[in-house]
């Protein structure tokens, strides 16, 4: 048996990404790791290092983009929790044989290179969730 997945990240969506950098930043104190425009994903990513995960500010990069329909009238809104997996191809099999209904069948790119797979929120009590499989 695999060991239990970790927390990776907390994303959440942004319509204005400076101002919620300077609450994130200025205010609060995080630190600013990554900046980085994921296109597939048709998303700015900021990561902010909170302990030993990360807060990730997803800015859509148009109003049209299903993230940015997903925040709708929001400033900010929750958007998915990932949880970082040694083998993300074993886990989606083991996932899909136990009946969870998946978003992406096969692993993905996502930020910083890593494998990445949704899984879908009828499966998951309503949470978008994401695995992640880390970059070698």
């Amino acid at each position: 048996m695999s060991p239990a997945p970790r927390l990776d990240h907390v994303a959440i969506v942004v319509g204005d990404l400076e101002t919620t950098l300077k609450l994130y930043v200025g205010t609060l104190g995080f630190e600013e790791v990554y900046r980085e425009t994921v296109g597939d994903q048709g998303v700015e990513a900021v990561g902010l290092r909170a302990g030993e995960t990360i807060i990730e500010l997803l800015r859509p990069l148009s109003d049209d983009s299903p993230v940015a329909r997903y925040r709708g009238d929001a400033p900010t809104k929750l958007h998915h929790t990932a949880y970082r997996v040694g083998d993300l191809a074993a886990e989606l099999a083991r996932l899909r044989a136990a009946g969870v209904k998946l978003i992406d069948e096969t692993p993905r790119r996502g930020a910083h290179g890593n494998l990445i797979a949704f899984l879908h929120p009828k499966s998951t009590g309503g949470v978008l969730i994401e695995l992640c499989q880390q970059s070698e």
